[in-house]
């Protein structure tokens, strides 16, 4: 759990920023290219080997290989052993507690803008 206590810091501080810098939309963007860049090109997902091979991005290069499998089945939520895209994207912003308030706050937002826009 070490490694997952180690991005859970980094990315609490990193995420809200980004949110702010980039809106919504962007973080997404941003998470998606994330994801793309960690993601083993064959099989379309992130497993333990390809977040080993690429962590370096993340200025991860200090974890071990039991650190790395821990992150991976920290946000396996269909239990295949790897991360797929929207796995991904939850895992990130479960790591961070002030991203998941302020998307709290977007889709509050946007279901009363829908509600408005229904006649309601």
């Amino acid at each position: 759990m070490a490694g997952i206590n180690k991005i859970s810091g980094d990315f609490e501080d990193l995420l809200p920023v980004m949110a702010d810098k980039l809106g919504g939309e962007g973080l997404i963007t941003e998470l998606c290219n994330g994801f793309e860049l960690l993601m083993d090109k064959d099989k379309g997902v992130i497993t333990t080997q390809s977040l080993k091979k690429n962590s370096a991005f993340l200025g991860l290069r200090d974890l071990g290989d039991d650190e790395l499998a821990s992150m991976v089945r920290e946000g396996d939520l269909d239990g295949d052993g790897a991360l797929n895209q929207m796995e991904f994207c939850v895992l990130m912003f479960r790591l961070s507690p002030q991203l998941m308030e302020e998307s709290q706050l977007w889709l509050e937002e946007a279901l009363e803008e829908e509600l408005k826009n229904a006649g309601f």
